[in-house]
């Protein structure tokens, strides 16, 4: 089951925060293209090397969100982004937005380093701050419809169903990546917790920043 699209009907303003950060995304992933592993390695988020000296590397923290691991893990978290993002962002306002995505992405990262804070891998991509906008999403619009392909048809499905499908997957393999050996866990892979994390994050802050009245029209 893979997400193409939701009911963008009421949207009225352009998500200009949205397809800035997809651009800034794609920058980034092109610099780590031409720059190679010492860019990688450089502005990564890496827990061992922060729990060194985290005031040197504090901006890592930041610009790991904006970096990805391959032409798929980018493609796949811009996609979930473009999606999910836009009517976010129309809720809460421009400015009110790209701080929550920020604050997402900044509670994934913690929430992947508390169950491992000593790896060495390098931890790269804006999947928990995007994880933080579906935590958003399904608290703000439960009933909007999503069309998904799945096997070789699009249908239409409910966002709760669509986001909650996601979360259990993800609740299921975190706690079998917490089940493994540490030798296993620095080898690399998908950083569950940190999805978990970026989620639980953005249903909060969507919880304490939702309006009575309805979508934010400022910028």
């Amino acid at each position: 089951m893979f997400p193409i699209g939701d009911d963008d009907s009421e949207l009225r303003t352009v998500p200009v925060i949205t397809y800035g950060l997809i651009a800034l995304n794609v920058l980034v992933f092109l610099l780590e293209l031409n720059f190679g592993d010492d860019f990688v390695n450089e502005w990564a988020f890496i827990p061992a090397r922060f729990v060194d000296d985290p005031i040197a590397n504090a901006p890592t923290i930041l610009t790991a969100m904006f970096m990805h691991g391959g032409w798929m893990h980018l493609i796949g978290n811009m996609l979930y982004l473009y999606i999910f993002g836009d009517n976010v962002e129309e809720y809460f306002g421009r400015v009110r937005y790209l701080l929550f995505y920020l604050l997402s992405g900044i509670a994934a990262t913690f929430a992947q380093f508390y169950f491992n804070p000593g790896s060495s891998i390098p931890n790269v991509g804006a999947s928990g701050a995007i994880a933080g906008v579906l935590g958003a999403y399904i608290l703000l619009f439960p009933r909007s419809r999503v069309s998904v392909f799945v096997i070789r048809f699009i249908v239409e499905m409910p966002a709760i169903v669509v986001i909650g499908m996601w979360l259990v997957l993800q609740l299921f393999s975190g706690v079998g990546s917490i089940a493994r050996t540490d030798e296993t866990m620095d080898t690399g892979g998908i950083a569950y917790m940190a999805h978990i994390g970026g989620f639980v994050a953005g249903f909060g802050l969507a919880f304490l920043l939702r309006s009575r009245d309805g979508p934010s029209r400022t910028a």
